[in-house]
């Protein structure tokens, strides 16, 4: 019995078997320390959590990478252990793809393809890989959804749900809600591949002239709900140059594309990428136009779609911490989607601010974090959540966590890459002649000519 999503009572039951035991483990640990004062080790059992999960497909570790970038969704060391997650499913085999293939693209699939590789090249969160050639040369991406993937994610959205109610409970400090919704949404859109290929259009377009920067272009009548084909783009592992030491001017050349992508989206068109990952993105040596290195920025299931005045509260609250002006930054958080803050619960909220602008502030050339403390980001957390925990606690925007991942995620790039340029300027050109009504018409305009669907 399935509905018209593919999703499976008997899959979703599978499902909530495999993870019940996770998430009912946090339940019993959680209802001994309430109800009877049982001390539970917290960084133990979210070693037997990352095992547990560990087993599962794409979901569950997108769901459990995104918390962990969250402050205070999770407790620390849930979050330290889950940050640590990569989607691991076993690749389907070829049997199973070509049935697969056949049910996309009709029964004579392979005589549209010059050739097709019959070992997938890579996995995604959602399915997996599988280079191919087309009958004009052209070399192509296909990614093919897993089977029964839609009940794979009603049934991790429920255990996420039991297990931040259960949170909550335990500390009341942040409402996550709205969170919950957000993510929820955005991993249902991320099942159609064909709003995903729409997606990629947009960003081809808002990317084709940003230096150091490529995006990969959707095939079109090869494309359904369930398998994106595009074009294949040549690249390697980020973390992998990485370990091989590369000199300062190349570690800067792909920051600066880093920067450009995620950021002239944002500032331009109102559009963000929502899924920061490493495997996201591919660093390349073919781009003389940003010094000789650039990326290609993979993978648009996640993005999204802010009305220009939230986009000048982002811009409000970055001149609020520039000026030390709290009238400035409350409307900032008003029009951010925070209701009925008090002046206690502005303050601390304001010690994020100045954390995640603070590198925008400072105009010279300095590496995202100038201290060495590799915890510093979570001290600053820490400090955020114990002031909101002593000041009432905060109900979180659902606009709020893809944007703040979105800092947080880079961030953590730019620290890994050891990059040393001047944010604040980086910053100003995207920023200096921002015009909300102008802003509005470019996002109206490429929105239509992507075919990205209303919502987004």
């Amino acid at each position: 019995m399935a509905d018209k999503d593919g999703s499976t009572l008997f899959g979703e039951a599978r499902r909530m078997l495999r993870t019940s035991s996770a998430v009912g483990g946090i339940a019993a640990r959680v209802a001994g320390q309430r109800l009877f004062g049982m001390k539970t080790d917290k960084a133990a059992h979210a070693e037997d959590l990352k095992a547990i999960l560990g087993g599962l497909k794409g979901p569950m570790m997108k769901v459990a990478q995104f918390l962990s970038t969250v402050p205070d969704a999770l407790p620390p060391e849930y979050a330290k252990e889950l940050a640590t997650l990569q989607a691991n499913a076993p690749p389907m085999g070829w049997p199973f793809v070509r049935r697969r293939m056949a049910s996309e693209l009709g029964p004579a699939w392979e005589a549209r393809f010059a050739s097709f590789e019959r070992e997938a090249a890579a996995a995604a969160s959602l399915g997996q890989v599988h280079r191919a050639v087309l009958p004009d040369g052209t070399r192509v991406a296909c990614k093919l959804q897993y089977p029964d993937m839609a009940s794979v994610v009603e049934a991790d959205l429920r255990q996420l749900k039991i297990a931040m109610a259960l949170y909550r409970r335990m500390d009341p400090t942040l409402e996550n809600d709205e969170a919950y919704i957000e993510l929820s949404d955005r991993l249902r859109e991320e099942l159609d591949y064909t709003r995903e290929a729409a997606q990629q259009r947009l960003y081809g377009l808002m990317l084709k002239d940003a230096p150091g920067v490529r995006v990969p272009t959707p095939v079109e009548g090869f494309c359904t709900k369930r398998l994106l084909t595009m074009t294949w783009l040549d690249g390697h592992a980020i973390q992998a140059r990485i370990d091989e030491n590369p000199p300062q001017e190349e570690r800067n050349a792909y920051a600066r594309a880093l920067f450009r992508a995620w950021y002239l989206p944002l500032y331009r068109y109102g559009v963000i990428h929502g899924d920061p990952h490493l495997g996201n993105y591919q660093v390349r040596g073919d781009c003389p136009e940003n010094d000789g290195f650039g990326i290609n920025l993979l993978d648009f299931g996640v993005i999204r779609v802010f009305p220009a005045p939230f986009i000048g509260g982002v811009i409000m609250l970055y001149e609020a911490m520039r000026d030390d002006d709290f009238d400035k930054a409350a409307e900032a958080y008003r029009i951010w989607g925070f209701r009925d803050l008090k002046r206690e619960t502005m303050e601390v909220l304001n010690t994020w601010a100045r954390f995640l602008y603070e590198p925008l502030l400072d105009a010279r050339v300095r590496p995202i974090q100038v201290t060495d403390d590799p915890n510093y980001g979570r001290k600053i957390a820490e400090e955020v959540h114990a002031g909101l925990k002593r000041t009432g606690g905060v109900r979180v925007p659902r606009e709020f966590p893809l944007m703040d991942r979105a800092a947080i995620g880079l961030g953590s790039v730019f620290l890994r890459l050891g990059a040393k340029l001047n944010w604040h300027d980086l910053f100003h050109e995207l920023v200096a002649d921002f015009d909300a009504v102008k802003l509005a018409e470019r996002q109206t305009a490429a929105l239509v000519e992507a075919g990205v669907p209303a919502g987004a």
